[in-house]
């Protein structure tokens, strides 16, 4: 029976595999070697095994873990055209570790391993056209890429769906939101993005970092107004709201005060 693999690609695959397991790689996170498969991952999987889903239930459109009989008030001011968001993980220690790798650091290639954790965060339907949030064109020459369009083309490898990375550009640059408060990210964002040609029927927006859904609104305001369909988003990480860390705080330390007693 004829073979269907040449030999010097099962010698290349055998001396890749030799390379490996004389040359381990190293995992970008806790420094230890990673396992020897093909994908090469630069985390290894006790680091990935660390980043934290978000808990049942969670609000229907906006993705936010829901406390018992407290309505969510996130998404109340989102536009109607943004369906839901939802997010694969906390941005707790582990996984900011891994977004400030990808987003400052130039290791692109972990978005791979970010991407497989988020295609099980939201089922994302066959004909979706994925959209990155573009960066400024000053943030974008300094990085060398757009973290968002990276995590895209991993997602999109991975379910075979199309990314359109030029589908939305940003009007004007805009001040860093890391201090900002809802409403002021808000204000910062207002018109910001803007659609070039006419949008997806079906779009999925692709961000590394959740923080109040102010730039996932705004670009989806940018898609419909173009005449796009439905839009969807989905992110890596979530950074937790300040009012659950306090209550967190407040029942950590009742415990504590508890047991004390």
């Amino acid at each position: 029976m004829p073979r269907s693999t040449p030999l010097w690609s099962d010698a290349g695959a055998l001396l890749s595999r030799l390379e490996r397991w004389l040359l381990p790689g190293e995992c970008l996170l806790c420094r230890r070697a990673v396992e020897a498969v093909p994908t090469d991952p630069l985390i290894c999987s006790p680091c990935r095994n660390r980043w934290s889903p978000l808990p049942e239930p969670q609000c229907r459109r906006c993705g936010q873990p829901e406390t018992p009989d407290v309505a969510c008030r996130l998404c109340v001011g989102w536009p109607a055209g943004l369906e839901g968001v939802r997010s694969a993980v906390w941005l707790d220690s582990p996984a900011r570790d891994a977004v400030h790798l990808l987003k400052y650091s130039g290791w692109w290639r972990v978005a791979d391993a970010m991407a497989e954790t988020m295609r099980r965060a939201l089922p994302i339907p066959p004909g979706t056209t994925l959209v990155p949030i573009p960066l400024g064109a000053t943030r974008q020459r300094s990085r060398g890429y757009n973290q968002s369009a990276v995590l895209a083309e991993s997602l999109g490898r991975l379910l075979r769906l199309p990314v359109a990375s030029a589908a939305l550009s940003r009007r004007r640059e805009t001040t860093t939101q890391t201090a900002l408060t809802p409403e002021e990210r808000r204000a910062n964002l207002a018109g910001a993005f803007v659609a070039n040609g006419r949008a997806p029927g079906r779009a999925l927006l692709v961000d590394d970092v959740f923080t109040t859904g102010a730039t996932l609104a705004e670009a989806a305001a940018a898609l419909h107004a173009a005449g796009g369909g439905t839009v969807s988003g989905i992110t890596f990480a979530r950074a937790a709201r300040p009012l659950a860390e306090a209550a967190a705080g407040l029942v950590q330390r009742s415990t504590l005060m508890w047991r004390r007693a």
